[in-house]
């Protein structure tokens, strides 16, 4: 099962600030403006040997202090039902609110590990302020300063003790494709997986589940043979009253970690979205195969090849480096493509394990490195002298082994990948290249 965290709070508490400090990137936009987030920000965390996801929840502005405090619980309550340990955030510069004490009552009624951090602790008298937070009744507050990085470290170590362990599920066959079908609330996803089931059967849907491990439905039909990966069963109508797009993160999280390959569904009529590249991202990350389909080209006024070959370079320079991807264009509704989906995303699979015998690849690739080799730094130069491909990697893998690895940057690294690309089909898969003393 998945491992997935997820940080809540009232708005300018630093919820963004402490998202990029964790996962080491800029992903969030932070600003003192409350409400700044909108979409929803995720990505992966690395500490001490394990890796979790992390969703940063978003304090949606509006006019209404009524409804925007009914947004924040919305989100708090997915956070509740989908993660599986929640970082309450607050603000130690300014003490107790209303809308912590609001929050933390929600909290208390959960049964899912919450810890509370005290951000912006380095600022002016704030740690006096601390002591307050006892009174939310949630345990030790941990003292941060997700704008410096103070107290972060203590944090993980608390994540990590508080993750529960892994249940123990049913396993599909190992040798079996799994195929996740993501994107966007709306871009068409239930459409296609009833398009390819031939019923009205929403094994994927909007409507927030109860259940958080993943759900693998068989699909033995027309000479193919995969699993549909699915999160989620339907809850009861009076339920459901969640941040849909929010619940399509999570839900998006859990079908990307339990899938080989992953259908991102991209609606033709809206165009590239930054929550189809938030989606994306998270695939790389992941590393996992992939198939760019968009979706609703029936509905597209000029379908011209111009038309299509404009829309596919527009995908692959916003996703760009990673280019080597299939992108096709379908209609759920009217079934055009679809099962080029599945051919497509069996291929692959198929690619996602293919495997270079040892001497095809020395061959080849101390050719290409003779004649490119490895730019020389401060006078000193790289010889690569052996290259070898993994067996039991989780995606195609290469080593090579030389005199100095510290000095083959990622612009190198780039080269080899794209030349072992020109020879072998790696299509939709990423490629992971390392560099080892001979």
């Amino acid at each position: 099962m998945s491992r997935l965290v997820a940080i809540v709070g009232r708005p300018n508490v630093g919820k963004s600030t402490l998202f990029n400090r964790l996962t080491q990137t800029r992903s969030a936009i932070v600003d003192n403006t409350a409400g700044t987030t909108r979409d929803r920000q995720y990505g992966m965390v690395e500490w001490c040997g394990q890796e979790f996801s992390i969703v940063d929840t978003g304090g949606w502005v509006v006019n209404s202090e009524d409804i925007f405090e009914e947004e924040i619980n919305k989100q708090v309550q997915i956070a509740i039902e989908e993660a599986d340990v929640i970082l309450f955030v607050v603000d130690a510069s300014t003490g107790v609110t209303d809308l912590d004490d609001q929050v933390a009552a929600i909290l208390r009624r959960s049964k899912k590990p919450v810890i509370l951090v005290a951000n912006k602790e380095d600022i002016g008298d704030a740690r006096f302020n601390i002591p307050e937070f006892y009174s939310l009744g949630l345990g030790d507050p941990v003292e941060v300063s997700s704008a410096n990085g103070s107290g972060t470290g203590d944090l993980l170590d608390k994540v990590i003790e508080d993750m529960p362990e892994p249940k123990e599920e049913e396993k599909p066959e190992e040798d079996v494709a799994k195929f996740a079908i993501v994107g966007r609330p709306n871009a068409g996803k239930s459409s296609l997986i009833n398009a390819f089931i031939g019923e009205e059967r929403h094994i994927v849907t909007d409507i927030a589940g109860t259940t958080r491990d993943s759900i693998y439905h068989r699909y033995n039909k027309f000479g193919f043979d995969f699993y549909l990966v699915d999160t989620a069963g339907i809850r009861k109508k009076q339920k459901v009253n969640e941040d849909i797009e929010y619940y399509s993160v999570i839900r998006s999280i859990r079908s990307i970690e339990a899938s080989d390959v992953c259908i991102l569904m991209i609606d033709a009529t809206r165009g590239i979205e930054s929550q189809d590249a938030n989606i994306f991202g998270l695939i790389q990350k992941n590393r996992k195969g992939l198939v760019v389909c968009v979706n609703k080209w029936d509905l597209v006024e000029d379908k011209s090849e111009k038309a299509q070959r404009s829309f596919e370079n527009a995908i692959r320079q916003r996703f760009a480096p990673f280019t080597d991807f299939p992108i096709l264009f379908t209609s759920a509704i009217t079934k055009q493509r679809i099962f080029k989906v599945l051919e497509t995303a069996i291929d692959v699979f198929k690619n996602r394990r293919r495997i270079i015998p040892t001497s095809q690849l020395n061959t080849y690739m101390l050719e290409q490195i003779a004649i490119t080799p490895p730019p020389s730094n401060k006078g000193k130069f790289v010889k690569i002298k052996y290259v070898t491909m993994l067996k039991d990697a989780v995606i195609p893998t290469f080593i090579f082994f030389c005199n100095l690895p510290q000095w083959v940057k990622e612009p190198y690294r780039r080269f080899l990948e794209n030349k072992i690309r020109e020879k072998w089909d790696f299509h939709g898969t990423p490629i992971a290249i390392f560099m080892r003393d001979k």
